[in-house]
Parts: structure tokens; sequence; C-alpha cells
């Protein structure tokens, strides 16, 4: 029932019946990583599924240099891995637990049987895939064209609730990692953001918006 239970997270599943569910969860397994363990590797080959159950993953790319570049971060009921069902390639970027998480594990080739006898599957994957893509296109478009201040302004925004409050559930630094940019240089902003009267800095993980206006300004 563990299984199903992670299968229940899942909105490319949320359609099965029961049935249909307890199928998939017979070619899926369950497995524990400890923070900072790596879930898989980019070059690696392997035909699977990942569903998060517990916890949260970042996937990460490192570029020739040796820069890491986070491409985006997962929770519960989010999966990894999906491309693998689709071509022969190796993955192309890095899965790594930032902090204890619980993985089920399901069969890329079965899965793809499974898919075939129910296409809603396949068509939740495709949306989530173009979900994905236009965050992507998103982020190397802000990379590119928008400088420092503007995309930490924007990412302050997005994170930002109704009443201008952010809780980070990430690292200051796999933040900047995201952004494209050093720790230092995050800090640096920030610090100038809460000079000018923008933002107020609540220790490492809280933020408060005090000047939207001026935020969405410099976007």
């Amino acid at each position: 029932m563990g299984a199903k239970t992670c299968i229940e997270l899942v909105p490319i599943f949320s359609t099965l019946t029961f049935d249909e569910m307890m199928e998939v969860a017979s070619i899926t397994v369950s497995r524990r990583y400890k923070k900072g363990e790596m879930v898989f590797l980019q070059g690696q080959m392997e035909k699977k599924l990942y569903v998060i159950h517990k916890g949260r993953v970042k996937i990460t790319r490192i570029s020739s240099s040796g820069k890491e570049q986070i491409i985006r971060i997962l929770g519960p009921g989010e999966f990894m891995g999906e491309l693998s069902l689709f071509n022969n390639e190796p993955y192309t970027n890095n899965a790594e637990a930032i902090e204890d998480t619980t993985v089920c594990i399901i069969d890329g080739d079965k899965l793809k049987d499974i898919m075939a006898k129910y296409p809603s599957i396949a068509f939740k994957v495709l949306e989530e895939l173009s979900h994905r893509l236009k965050k992507a296109e998103n982020l190397i478009e802000n990379l590119g064209v928008k400088d420092v201040e503007s995309r930490i302004a924007q990412i302050l925004l997005e994170l930002a609730d109704d009443d201008g409050n952010i809780t980070l559930t990430v690292r200051k630094g796999d933040l900047a990692s995201h952004l494209g940019m050093s720790l230092e240089t995050l800090s640096r902003k920030l610090s100038y953001f809460q000079d000018k009267g923008w933002i107020e800095l609540k220790g490492h993980k809280n933020i408060k918006i005090l000047d939207r206006e001026s935020l969405e300004d410099i976007i």
C-alpha cells in the first residue's frame, strides 16, 4: 500500500481507478535517500520514473566549466526522469536530495506498457513536460536578458504570499545558483534592497516585501 500512497500523490495518475493504481504500484519500489545523497547522476542510463513521496530534490546540471546550475526544486507528488521513458539518451541532469527524502521508483519499460492501456497518463506527462519547458524557456530568457537585480526582484515577487511574506525553502546558495549568480552577489543585492527600504530580511529564511511597486519597476 505504500507504493499506492505514493502514486496517489501524483497528478498524472489522478484519473486512475483503484485497480489501475494497484497495477502501477506493482511495478514500483520505494527507496530512502539521506540529505545530500544523489538520486541519479548526469550521464547515467536508466529507464525509470522517480516520484517524490516525502522530502525535496534539486535537479541540477554541471556546465563544462564545472559550475552548477539549479534547474528546479521538486517536492512531494512531483516526478523526475520522465525523459528516459521516451529516448535512449543518458540523464542530462543530476538529482540530489536536499533533505531526507523518500522516492517511489517506477520501472520505465513496464510503465510504458501501462501508458499504452491508459493514454490519460501519457497526456498528463506531456502536460507536465510542456509546463516545464515553458519554465525553462523563461529561465533562459531571464538569465540572458535580465540583469541581476531584475532576476532577484522577480523571484522575490513570485515567492511572496499576498501579504508580502517569503519563507525560503532552499538554501540561499541554491537560490543563487538557480538565478545564475554567486551567493555573495545575491546576499549583497538583498542587503541593497533592504537599505533601499524595499524588503526586510528576517534571519536566514524569512523576507518581507515592504515596497512591491519598486521591485516591479526594476523587472
